[in-house]
């Protein structure tokens, strides 16, 4: 069928974890069937996601094409390990990235030299950043990134961020008395308090959920202050390696302008733009093509070969 990806390989699927900070991330390896030391793909999610949110999808499509792929959940969140629940944190998040890197360059199965990682929304930032540290990675994607706090907050609004700046203020207050987290909604209907309100933020998430799963809706509020300060869309200027940035013309959470002004200074960037929304690249006709589209970029500098 035009405009998919055509499945060559069997694939298989095991769990697996790994070691970060003081605890551990739970993850999917999956393996094309028949390859000897394939190249890998490292994928990690959006704010508050986990892995079953719909990288399974992505990763079926790339270990078809020829690469293995290493899914992973955040430390804190899912069925990784990590106290308090729920806790977010750009800090420990990138160094879940790292360990993740670290774990796939010492896994006997695939190539660990041949490396290329893929982080969709908050993630999609953290593949830029993540990209800007390790040059050593041959390729990257950054899919509707999360390129820049300020921008995100400005289209939450002023009253969305007054909203829900008393829950911050309580949540440093237990973390100084060493009570339980605070939380604060990942997403709500719009004017509600959460960190996303827009009008697709709450049933996206929801729609990214597998049968017999449920959402948890919240994060600990103290982040808020350094998802606002993070800017990882000024690391692209930094990024010597080829990167993909596959960005939304009509994104919600992540203000297109703002992410495509950044990506253009990635010195080997490629950007491609798609009609869907913020979380519609998930599933449909919009994950067919974005799908086919990564697939034919990572294959290109991992394999060195193109798939149609």
């Amino acid at each position: 069928m035009s405009g998919t990806t055509q499945a060559f390989y069997a694939i298989t699927r095991r769990d697996v974890r790994f070691d970060s900070g003081e605890s551990y991330c739970s993850a999917w390896l999956h393996l094309p069937v028949g390859v000897e030391k394939p190249p890998v793909v490292v994928l990690g999610h959006g704010l508050g996601a986990i892995r079953e949110m719909r990288l399974d999808a992505f990763s079926e499509r790339f270990a078809a094409a020829g690469m293995a792929t290493l899914a992973f959940t955040y430390r804190y969140f899912g069925d990784s390990g990590g106290e308090p629940r729920q806790l977010m944190s750009v800090k420990r998040q990138l160094a879940d990235w790292d360990a993740a890197l670290g774990f796939v360059k010492g896994c006997a199965e695939v190539d660990g030299r041949r490396i290329a990682v893929w982080g969709s929304s908050f993630g999609g930032g953290h593949a830029i950043t993540v990209a800007s540290r390790h040059p050593e990675l041959l390729a990257a994607v950054s899919q509707c990134p999360f390129t820049d706090g300020m921008a995100s907050a400005a289209a939450l609004g002023m009253k969305g961020t007054l909203q829900v700046t008393p829950v911050i203020l309580c949540d440093f207050m237990a973390k100084l008395l060493g009570r339980p987290p605070v939380m604060v909604p990942i997403a709500a209907a719009p004017g509600q308090p959460a960190l996303m309100n827009a009008p697709d933020a709450l049933p996206g998430y929801l729609a990214l959920m597998p049968p017999g799963m449920t959402f948890v809706n919240h994060v600990a509020a103290r982040v808020l202050p350094e998802i606002v300060a993070y800017r990882p869309g000024r690391a692209a200027a930094k990024v010597t390696l080829p990167i993909l940035f596959c960005v939304s013309d009509t994104d919600s959470v992540t203000p297109p302008e703002q992410t495509i002004a950044m990506a253009r200074r990635a010195p080997l960037g490629e950007i491609k733009r798609y009609a869907a929304g913020h979380f519609e690249f998930y599933m449909g006709e919009a994950f067919e093509q974005l799908v086919s589209d990564q697939t034919r970029f990572l294959t290109t500098h991992l394999l060195g070969s193109s798939v149609t």
